[in-house]
């Protein structure tokens, strides 16, 4: 997969939780990447933009 062009972006909620983060990178065709902000060149995990949609209206409300 072809990741060449990711704009990746950690959520502005992550400061101060000891770097313990996800990045995404929603930029992509077809695509939406994760990553460990801590493992940059580590794996990537993949999906589509309508899964993606799902889980992140799948948890719960931060307040």
């Amino acid at each position: 997969m072809d990741l060449t062009g990711a704009r990746w972006r950690k959520s502005t909620r992550s400061s101060g939780n000891g770097g313990n983060c996800v990045e995404v990178a929603a930029n992509l065709t077809g695509i939406v990447g994760v990553r460990d902000s801590k493992d940059r060149q580590g794996p990537v995990l993949t999906f589509s933009p309508a899964s993606w949609t799902s889980f992140v209206k799948g948890l719960p409300e931060q307040r």
